[in-house]
């Protein structure tokens, strides 16, 4: 079974762009304590998409595992880059449209579909060099709930998200397991305080 994790908190910041951001200090606290965890040791890979924010979730983990971090591009969060920093009920609003149209671009995001099509292409890629080696994947909500939705073998829906704010509005965060060969999902998405069922 392979992992996919969302980053924690971040470090808001209007003036800085989106993929730049960092954990903030409750972010990166959770992060190190996830790495503390035994479950999160049976990882012989740890792969982080190339935004700061999945970065440094990953290098608390590889810290305390001692397991390199392995930086993938192509895994980062749906683009978003055409309207920046949207609030946050504007950013709620924007996202349900994102994900109930699909093949749309909405206010000039990438499309859903084609996320969809590259995080899938990029977790296939990684699973592909070494299928027997067990792989924790950091990363983000929205394109992790694309996967989702293309390993359960269903359409994109937001039914599938982790959640506004992450599972128990604490700020994302969440974790979910599956296969490849065949395409599964195993547990559905869980706080990082709480190892898979």
């Amino acid at each position: 079974m392979h992992v996919y994790l969302s980053h924690p908190q971040v470090l808001i910041d209007p003036n800085v762009p989106v993929p730049k951001w960092g954990l903030s200090v409750v972010g990166r606290q959770r992060a190190e304590f996830l790495g503390q965890q035994p479950w999160v040791r049976r990882f012989t890979r740890l792969i982080s998409s190339d935004e700061t924010k999945a970065i440094e979730t990953a290098r608390c983990i590889a810290l305390v595992t001692g397991v390199a971090v392995e930086i993938v591009h192509g895994l980062h969060e749906n683009d978003r880059s055409a309207t920046g920093f949207l609030p946050p009920p504007e950013f709620e609003a924007v996202a349900n449209q994102f994900f109930a149209n699909p093949g749309t671009s909405i206010r000039g995001w990438e499309k859903a579909e084609d996320a969809q099509a590259r995080i899938f292409a990029g977790v296939t890629r990684v699973i592909v060099q070494n299928p027997s080696a067990p792989t924790l994947f950091v990363g983000h909500g929205g394109v992790g709930t694309l996967l989702k939705c293309a390993l359960r073998g269903i359409a994109i829906t937001r039914s599938e998200d982790q959640g506004p704010g992450g599972t128990g509005g604490i700020g994302g965060g969440n974790h979910f397991g599956f296969a490849l060969t065949p395409r599964s999902v195993f547990y559905g998405w869980e706080s990082l305080e709480n190892s898979p069922p």
